[in-house]
């Protein structure tokens, strides 16, 4: 009995990540197709594409994949329509959350999307209900172990960016420009030092709220997951970070 609650257990766990990892081709497949739609077919005219076949490769979606979304953007093969939605909405003790989703179909991704908020304590809102916590800037990630600081930091000067820093926690470089600067900054800065880890526009919160409390943080935490868990929300944004022996993070 004890050999087959293991198995079980061990199938359980596969069956999930099994889930896991299709949603998350899912939504590689969704941008890489959105990305296509939107430029050029060849990702070294397309820097959106580019960055989102970096982004598949490295979660080891299926060459044959990359190509028919590819292919379905530019009407090769048949294929969905997608568009960008973003969704505003409140999380419990009053905390922010931005919402970026790709769908084909409006309607049913705002019924979710309203379902999980008020299903795990949030609520969502109309459009600029939180956006005004928020600067819409341009980010672009490189991994520390992958270039030098200083490096990064005197090019950002000459290109003018708002900011670079070391996040030592996740062993990142973060460079942070206007909305208006990004294609020119990614570009730039993929001519000099490669593939960025990241590269997109993102709302950053003006007034970063720490929380500590761990009863708040499962719920913010089931609420993210939720939303996440959903096939046509990309990622979330919030105006909060946890901290302290209770962050996961």
């Amino acid at each position: 009995m004890a050999g087959h609650s293991q198995f079980s257990n061990i199938k359980h766990r596969k069956g999930a990540q099994d889930v896991k990892r299709s949603r998350k081709f899912t939504k590689l497949i969704r941008e890489i197709t959105v990305a296509a739609k939107q430029g050029l077919p060849n990702p070294e005219f397309n820097p959106r594409l580019r960055s989102a076949i970096f982004a598949a490769r490295k979660e080891n979606l299926p060459k044959g994949k990359i190509e028919t979304a590819i292919k379905s953007a530019t009407g090769s093969v048949a294929g969905e329509n997608y568009e960008e939605i973003q969704y505003e909405g409140y999380g419990p003790s009053g905390t922010a959350l931005i919402v970026h989703a790709l769908t084909n179909n409006r309607n049913r991704t705002a019924s979710e999307v309203r379902y999980i908020f008020s299903q795990r304590g949030g609520n969502l809102g109309e459009t600029g209900s939180v956006s005004y916590l928020f600067d819409h800037v341009g980010l672009v990630f490189y991994k520390a172990e992958g270039v030098n600081f200083e490096d990064l930091f005197n090019y950002g000067i000459e290109l003018e960016v708002l900011n670079v820093e070391e996040n030592s926690k996740k062993g990142l470089y973060i460079i942070t420009c206007e909305v208006r600067d990004f294609g020119k900054v990614r570009d730039a800065f993929y001519a000099k030092f490669g593939e960025p880890e990241l590269a997109r526009l993102s709302w950053q919160p003006k007034d970063l709220i720490e929380i500590s409390d761990k009863e708040l943080i499962d719920k913010l935490s089931t609420l993210i997951e939720g939303l996440e868990d959903n096939d046509d929300v990309q990622y979330v944004e919030g105006n909060f970070t946890f901290t302290g022996d209770n962050s996961a993070a």
